[in-house]
Order: structure tokens, then C-alpha cells, then sequence
């Protein structure tokens, strides 16, 4: 688009009014439907430091005449960031709902897109809401349009799956990341100066607004010592009281909240054991799509500082333990974060000259299923990499992955690999509860269970 005047542009800034006159303008072309006044409509916040168009970040500036504005030549390389996107309106990538992943880690960013649909088309008007309403709703996401390219199916009367093209699924994604990036580059104090505002960091221990101050060590309840062990699931859930029960025992894993919800193997079906809320949502892969997983820095913990305590954990499922595995999530997560380790780029640390920090996201995904390991691949995969997006760092067989986690499981936590093994089956039947795969002519695999 050739240059030209812009009214209120003062030495590069434009007024947030023009821009938001300019931005349709200059995607007219992308492939991805955009939204008018991206920038003064929900969620973007000029007071927030910056807006989020695409996977570009344009930082606000506010004036000297108290008025918001943006560089017009961010703007410009927002929407050629945006124009070069290619988008198959065919090649659709579920995002919700998800039985099993219900909650997606945020990053602790403002974005939060999948959480931000879902709630807009549980709305009693749903996604067909016009998007120039003063209610407060969600207009557009990162200056995308997505009600124009979302998708809905119905699978019988009861279950209905939603879905985006795959190109915007990975721009959100992508958006997301530049966003948390830009969040703690802000947060980052330079030359000695104060940060605007330090994080938010939950005090889980610190009774919080409207809550009850955290009970005595005294008052607490019983030690969990394996009262459950070797149960199903199916059957616990169903006996009257089990849930009186459960908050009757502290957490299995930190041994210090008191525990509410009981935890357990999605492919075998055995309980493993009472958790807290804090602890089961640790545990639960991060799950983008059905079959593809985002390795989050907490799995440093459950790989790493407290991998002896998780091990045990997961290892109270009588077929993770007789096998010497984990589940398929957890086993790819462990791929990806461990054994892959040394294959993830990095990049030069910009508070240190000799530090290097791994780069982009790691991802990991699978074909197949653990009931046919001979045919089961593990993808690891590196999201947002300056030396390539989505660039596959190793294709590992489920097989070799096993293998190498036994061997990996002796040296970390040689208690729970002594307990492990084809020679302890502790009354495990000789046919495992098979995993229900997801019914819709995708094939998606949700590991949802057939009787819960």
C-alpha cells in the first residue's frame, strides 16, 4: 500500500481514532478476517502499555495533550505480519471443549483466547453476537475477527465440538507467546530502574479475600497411606460419601493442603490417589489440541525438584507401575522435557553475555496409541523459534521413549523403579481397560473414559 498522510499523526504517532481507521484498510487483503476498532474496543486497553494485533505487539503512548497513541509504523508491520498468514479453511483444528483439558495454563497473560471463546459462545446469544455492542463482551482477539471463521459441530443432541482453521489456532498461539514475552520484558527492571509493577505471585499458604485463614497443622486431616490402592476409578466415584471422604485425607503429593479431588489414570482406570485443587492441576498435561501437548515450565518440577514425589504418585496405578511407564500425555511430556532436552535451541540470555536460554516452546504430539506401541511416534517440535517456527527437533517411537524413561526412572527415584516391573502385577487383569478414543470422524484421541 503506497504512503500517504494520515490526519492526527505526530511525529510517527497516530491518534488510537486513525489507527483504528487505518487497520481494516491494511488487511483488506490477509487471509484471516480482521475486526474494526481493534484498538479502543475490549479487550484492548491503551492504559495497559500496548495493544495486541496478530502475533505483533504495539506499544501506546500517551501524549503530552493526554491523548493515546500508537507508532503508525507498528501498525503497518502488524497487518504484513498478518497479510502473510496462509489459511486453509478446511484444515480445521478442534479447540473445546475438551472432557479432559478442560483448564488451559495461561501463562499469566491477558489473552487467554481459548478461555475467551469459550466463554462467548456459552452465552445465551452465542458467537453470533455483534461485535459493536456495549456490553463489555469479547470483540475481536488480537485484531482477529475469529467469529467469522469459527466452526461448530454437533456430534448427536448432546455434544457439539468447536473448531478454528489450523493457521489461526497457531497465530493465537503465537500471539499469546509474544504477549507473555512482552509482559515480563515490562516487568524487567533496566539500568537500575524500578519495574512499573512487580508480578502477581499467589501465596497459596495466605488466606485470601472472602476465604478462611489456612487451618492449623493440628487441624488438619489424616495422612493418606494407600487406603485406595488398587481400586478403579469407575467404582470409587460412585460410592455414596467418597467425596466426605477424600477431604478427609491431606494431599498425597505435597502432604500439606487438604485433599479434594481424587486422582487418577486416565488409560488404566485406577485410582491413584486424593489431591489437593493446587496439586491436580499440576499434574494434568497442558493440552493444546487432543493429541498435542505444550511442555510448561511446571514440568520442571514434576521432572525435576520433585520428581521423586510425582514418580510415586503416578506409579500408585497398578499398569504404570507393572509396565514401568506413564501414561501416553505424560510420557510424551517427559520425551520432550528430558530426553530431548540437549536438542532445544538457545539463545543468548539479554541480562547475561554468558548465560543462553532455551528458545520458542517446546510441543510435543502423537500418532497412534499405547495399546499399539509399535505404531505409536512421539513429535517433538519447538513453537515460536527464531531459527524456525514449528521446527521438529526429534521423532521418537513410543517403544524407545518407554525404554528410555525405565532407564531414566532407576537412576531418579530407584524406590519406585524397584517397586515397578513385568514381575509385580499385583492383581492387574491380563486385559487393560481400554481407552475410549473420541467418537467424531476426526479421530482424535481424548482418552475419555466410557463410564464416568
Amino acid at each position: 500500500m503506497p504512503e500517504h498522510v494520515i490526519p492526527g499523526r505526530t511525529d510517527g504517532l497516530i491518534t488510537l481514532s486513525t489507527a483504528d481507521a487505518l487497520w481494516p484498510a491494511l488487511t483488506a487483503s490477509s487471509g484471516l478476517p480482521t475486526a474494526a476498532a481493534v484498538f479502543t474496543c475490549f479487550p484492548a486497553d491503551a492504559r495497559a502499555g500496548y495493544v495486541l494485533l496478530g502475533s505483533h505487539v504495539v506499544e501506546t503512548v500517551e501524549t503530552s495533550a493526554g491523548r493515546w497513541s500508537v507508532p503508525e509504523s507498528d501498525v503497518r508491520q502488524a497487518a504484513a505480519k498478518l497479510n502473510a498468514v496462509k489459511i486453509d479453511r478446511h484444515d480445521l483444528v478442534r479447540i473445546g471443549p475438551f472432557r479432559t483439558a478442560q483448564e488451559q495454563h495461561n501463562w499469566g497473560t491477558l489473552l487467554r483466547w481459548r478461555q475467551r471463546i469459550a466463554q462467548d459462545v456459552q452465552q445465551p446469544d452465542g458467537p453470533e453476537q455483534t461485535a459493536q455492542g456495549e456490553d463489555g463482551r469479547l470483540r475481536h482477539l488480537a485484531g482477529i475477527d475469529w467469529r467469522r471463521i469459527f466452526v461448530e459441530r454437533a456430534h448427536g443432541q448432546a455434544m457439539r465440538t468447536w473448531w478454528l482453521p489450523r493457521a489461526a489456532v497457531r497465530l493465537l498461539d503465537t500471539a499469546e507467546h509474544a504477549e507473555r514475552q512482552w509482559l515480563q520484558t515490562a516487568q524487567t527492571p533496566h539500568n537500575g530502574a524500578s519495574p512499573a509493577g512487580p508480578p502477581a505471585c499467589p501465596k497459596p499458604a495466605a488466606a485470601t479475600a472472602g476465604q478462611p485463614p489456612a487451618p492449623s497443622p493440628a487441624a488438619l486431616p489424616r495422612p493418606y497411606n494407600g487406603e485406595l490402592k488398587g481400586q478403579l476409578y469407575s467404582v470409587l466415584s460412585r460410592k455414596p460419601g467418597i467425596s466426605r471422604k477424600i477431604a478427609g485425607w491431606t494431599c498425597a503429593v505435597c502432604r500439606t493442603a487438604p485433599a479434594a479431588v481424587l486422582d487418577h489414570c486416565h488409560e488404566h482406570g485406577y485410582a491413584r490417589a486424593p489431591l489437593c485443587h493446587s496439586c491436580n492441576t499440576l499434574e494434568r498435561p497442558d493440552h493444546l489440541y487432543s493429541n498435542t501437548i505444550r511442555v510448561a515450565g511446571r514440568y520442571t518440577r514434576l521432572f525435576g525438584t520433585h520428581a521423586t514425589d510425582w514418580l510415586r504418585h503416578w506409579h500408585r496405578c497398578p499398569g504404570c507401575r507393572a509396565r514401568t511407564t506413564l501414561p501416553l500425555p505424560h510420557l510424551a511430556a517427559w520425551t520432550a522435557h528430558t530426553a530431548c532436552q540437549s536438542l532445544r535451541p538457545t539463545h543468548r540470555d539479554p541480562r547475561s553475555s554468558r548465560a543462553r536460554t532455551p528458545c520458542g516452546l517446546l510441543r510435543v504430539s502423537w500418532t497412534g496409541s499405547h495399546h499399539a506401541p509399535h505404531s505409536c511416534l512421539l513429535t517433538v517440535a519447538v513453537d515460536c523459534c527464531p531459527s524456525g517456527e514449528h521446527r521438529v527437533l526429534a521423532r521418537v517411537p513410543y517403544r524407545q521413549a518407554a525404554e528410555r524413561f525405565r532407564v531414566w526412572l532407576a537412576q531418579t527415584a530407584p524406590a519406585a523403579a524397584a517397586a515397578a516391573g513385568p514381575d509385580r502385577l499385583d492383581g492387574l487383569p491380563a486385559q487393560p481397560r481400554p481407552v475410549i478414543a473420541d467418537t467424531s470422524e476426526e479421530g482424535l484421541a481424548l482418552f475419555q473414559e466410557d463410564d464416568m
